[in-house]
């Protein structure tokens, strides 16, 4: 038996007072949290909720989260979390491309109506069953008549519940993918991926019970799901959870509650950079209690990572993930030492190489495609052979990124193959020149895309932001990064 819901439980046992979870002002520990979950589960299975059946989720970041994740992980059955940006018929999609039973979803607010979209996304599937809505309080009544609710599932179930046994090959999560090209697609994750990227995810960052760690990120992503709140809950540490990014509200929370680990994406980190120029914040206390930082998804621009941690005399480490990796796949480690720019080396029980057009491997200082294979390997995509024929060849998965790897083998992402602007048959990677622009000291952001041209076949184009208080003209600018590479790659339109 192997159900990834023992990471709570585990913690339950050696720290059942300890704090879990906090939001605003609520606390939960980890014995109340799994006790919650365990009454989850009881209420899936008298609805008749079996093992392998799919049941999805869309919430914020709150307790609720982890409650009905692990109590649907007891029941034996296979979570399916949704993003709560999706629209109706997103949520349709959704639902019947994972085939879920059931479905819950948080009320959301006036400005994202959750509730109403998920509402009418569940109506829509014809073979999704039930449908619970998720309130702010347990005992609240759903606003819409004749909707079942979080709280009427929980009424009069125990809080002890017999963990259904699970097959570490078996599915326990189904992380949806960007769905950049084509229709999104369900990676199956199982019991075994996630437990072992949990575990070595934890000694990433030396994760302790002694640790507190903000998440922002949202839980539905797999970048938050795993290496934050999974590794939490493995070690014991407590979460803070805010559900969305605003820089004086993670300001406020890294020194109100000691964080001494926070996890963001590079928009973050930039966030933070620019909010701290324009604004007075005393970041004294914030230092002391800071051990770590973490970034993943785009590369994070090497101006933005040395100014981040000039200013907060701390590392940030960088990493290479992927939901069909479950997500951690490369990472700049404690014990390896760690490259700025570079998404470090691969982690434990994973290897990496790069290979060519024609799937040969490319030599050392060359760009290829970055493949990868382990135990981080997703089983597939859900219902969908031929996608996962194509990115699973031999057991090797073909992540659609181009990297380059040095003489210390250091791993650097230049680009992801679709990103790739092809400018008079010359292959242009936006990262490379994107790198080089936000040298420009008048540059905060800068973001290359490729634009239709009718004699070049495509165009480069940058979008930048200006620091505050600068005046660089787009000739200025042009010209700058035309002197500082080849000729064919700089930006005409700016």
């Amino acid at each position: 038996m192997l159900n990834l819901s023992i990471l709570l439980e585990n913690s339950a046992i050696k720290f059942p007072n300890k704090t879990a979870f906090t939001f605003m002002n609520t606390s939960l520990s980890f014995s109340q949290i799994n006790e919650v979950a365990n009454q989850v589960a009881n209420g899936l299975v008298d609805i008749g909720i079996k093992p392998g059946d799919k049941v999805a989720l869309s919430c914020f970041n709150l307790p609720y989260f982890p409650i009905i994740y692990n109590g649907i992980l007891k029941a034996g059955a296979t979570v399916v979390p949704l993003s709560v940006l999706l629209k109706a018929d997103e949520i349709k999609y959704h639902l019947e491309n994972s085939e879920a039973k059931a479905y819950f979803c948080f009320m959301g607010t006036e400005d994202l109506p959750m509730g109403k979209m998920g509402l009418s996304g569940f109506s829509k599937a014809k073979k999704c069953e039930h449908f619970f809505m998720i309130m702010p309080k347990p005992e609240m009544p759903s606003p819409i008549k004749g909707t079942k609710t979080l709280g009427s599932l929980l009424a009069n179930k125990g809080t002890s519940f017999d963990t259904i046994e699970t097959k570490a090959t078996d599915t326990a999560v189904i992380v949806y993918t960007s769905g950049t090209i084509g229709k999104p697609k369900g990676a199956e994750l199982s019991h075994s991926n996630l437990i072992q990227n949990t575990t070595l995810s934890e000694g990433l960052y030396n994760c302790s019970k002694d640790d507190t760690i903000l998440i922002v990120l949202p839980l539905f992503h797999i970048f938050a799901m795993t290496v934050l709140m999974n590794a939490a809950l493995y070690k014991g540490a407590t979460s803070i959870l805010l559900p969305r990014f605003d820089a004086g509200a993670v300001l406020d929370s890294l020194d109100k509650h000691k964080i001494t680990v926070f996890a963001g994406v590079p928009k973050m980190y930039w966030g933070l950079n620019s909010y701290l120029d324009a604004n007075d914040f005393d970041i004294s206390t914030i230092k002391l209690n800071l051990k770590m930082c973490l970034s993943e998804g785009a590369s994070l621009p090497v101006a933005v990572l040395e100014k981040f941690e000039e200013r907060f005399d701390i590392p940030i480490l960088e990493g290479f993930m992927m939901s069909e990796g479950s997500p951690v796949v490369t990472f700049n480690q404690l014990d390896t030492g760690r490259k700025p720019g570079s998404v470090g080396t691969p982690v434990w029980g994973v290897q990496v190489k790069l290979v060519d057009a024609n799937g040969n491997e490319v030599v050392q200082g060359e760009k290829g495609e970055l493949l990868y294979k382990g135990h981080n390997v997703m089983k597939g995509y859900y219902n969908n052979p031929k996608a996962t024929a194509k990115t699973k060849q031999n057991g090797w998965l073909y992540s659609g990124y181009i990297a380059i790897k040095d003489e210390d083998g250091f791993y650097f992402i230049v680009d992801r193959t679709k990103d790739m602007i092809i400018r008079r048959d010359l292959n242009i990677y936006p990262r490379e020149v994107e790198t080089v622009m936000m040298k420009h000291p008048d540059i905060s952001m800068a973001a290359v895309i490729g634009i239709p041209d009718e004699e070049m076949g495509e165009e480069v184009k940058a979008f930048v932001v200006l620091k505050e208080n600068t005046s660089a003209t787009e000739e200025e600018l042009r010209q700058f990064t035309k002197d500082n590479i080849a000729a064919y790659k700089y930006p005409r339109v700016i």
